[in-house]
């Protein structure tokens, strides 16, 4: 499956780390660029297993979660919790 235009799920409320926030802004990426692209199913650089798991998760009510490589070296992840009551941004060392 690919990507779809539309949200696939509800976010919840929005949240991001210090670090995450910190990190995107000193890289001028727009944390709604990437919150985006988890919602419509994009989610970065996941294997196609990952991926899979997380279509489920959307049907099944499970986490969802993405991990976007911002530099050679830096990734941000979001998660969106099984509940869907909240959506987290942050650094993969924060978890």
């Amino acid at each position: 499956m690919k990507a779809k235009p539309t949200p696939m799920f509800p976010l919840g409320q929005v949240l991001a780390t210090p670090g995450a926030l910190d990190t995107m802004s000193e890289l001028g990426i727009a944390p709604l660029a990437l919150i985006h692209r988890h919602v419509t199913g994009d989610w970065g650089d996941l294997g196609a297993e990952d991926q899979q798991q997380n279509f489920l998760a959307i049907r099944s009510g499970l986490r969802i979660f993405s991990s976007y490589r911002l530099t050679a070296s830096t990734k941000i992840w979001i998660i969106t919790e099984a509940e869907r009551s909240s959506t987290t941004l942050l650094l993969p060392d924060e978890y």
